[in-house]
């Protein structure tokens, strides 16, 4: 139908016409693009991130747009530089306007979701190794507030905690709300869901941590937003990076949380032609598109393009 040239993307995403675009790599950060006609979309407003950082996921709602910054290619963006969180006024897409700037610790904000009043974080934080989850209040955009946080036991080393894995293995990738439920990516931790009916206290309900044995961590945890044969479903995709030694590629997990204190693995899915051999990073899963509205689902699947992964018979 049409194209769009721009840098590469790390995220793309739909606020009623406007398509926002994070791009990978600085100078260039995010660009708004009209898309009311798709046959021929236009470019509305382009920002930029300082040399050291880059801002390759976005999030927009209620006239708001979010935007990550995180040190790139090394682990702390350049001195005088913060990492964090940019929120900006878009109610008029075609001249963003920074209303305020949230600052992470380490290299700053990994990726997020939000839901128009809530976003839920995953930063690296003073006092801890590695990336937790955190969710701010944005009532008012100018103010940003922390509501709560939740770590892996082990994390908080500044509160005398010792982790039991080695570095960064263990940290949150990103959480997805689903009710008073967050499905959190937790990388070599695997997976945990936490009860966040009071959004002050994250409460921890159960987890599940495939790696090792399988050697790629994971990368999304999406809940289905309706039953599945009358069960509950989550999807688990691992990314086929950082792996812990040579090994096959990785792949989508189906997770059956019905009784959701006991997360159970029961199907997965690999790309025809894809065996158990050892292959190179970047070929097996990557991601699935987080906004389910059928069960075709949209899988990125990096070597192997996008495939569509029909869920009706889980």
């Amino acid at each position: 139908m049409a194209w769009f040239d721009c840098p590469g993307g790390g995220q793309v995403v739909v606020d009623g016409t406007v398509a926002y675009v994070g791009h990978m790599k600085a100078p260039h950060g995010t660009t708004l693009v009209d898309v009311s006609d798709p046959a021929a979309p236009r470019r509305l407003a382009t920002l930029e991130v300082p040399p050291g950082t880059h801002s390759h996921k976005v999030r927009a709602a209620n006239g708001l747009m979010l935007v990550n910054r995180e040190g790139q290619p090394a682990d702390h963006p350049p001195p005088g530089v913060a990492g964090g969180l940019g929120i900006y006024d878009v109610s008029d897409p075609r001249r963003p306007r920074e209303i305020a700037f949230w600052r992470a610790g380490g290299s700053g904000v990994h990726r997020f979701t939000f839901d128009g009043r809530y976003a839920y974080l995953s930063p690296e934080m003073d006092g801890y190794v590695g990336n937790i989850v955190l969710i701010l209040d944005l009532a008012d955009p100018a103010q940003p507030e922390e509501v709560g946080r939740w770590w892996m036991p082990g994390q908080w080393v500044a509160g005398g905690e010792t982790p039991s894995w080695p570095g960064r293995h263990h940290r949150c990738h990103h959480p997805i709300r689903l009710e008073d439920r967050l499905y959190v990516s937790y990388w070599h931790g695997g997976f945990v869901i936490l009860d966040v009916e009071d959004l002050a206290k994250p409460r921890f309900v159960s987890g599940l941590d495939w790696s090792p044995p399988y050697l790629t961590p994971t990368h999304t945890a999406l809940p289905v937003p309706f039953p599945l044969r009358g069960r509950r479903v989550m999807l688990a995709a691992d990314e086929d990076v950082a792996k812990l030694a040579p090994g096959p590629p990785s792949f989508l997990w189906l997770v059956d949380i019905t009784d959701e204190r006991r997360p159970v693995p029961f199907a997965s899915f690999q790309v025809a032609g894809v065996d158990g051999s050892p292959q190179p990073p970047y070929t097996g899963c990557h991601q699935p598109a987080e906004r389910i509205t059928g069960t075709e689902i949209p899988v990125a699947w990096f070597a192997h393009g996008l495939r569509i992964v029909d869920i009706a018979d889980p």
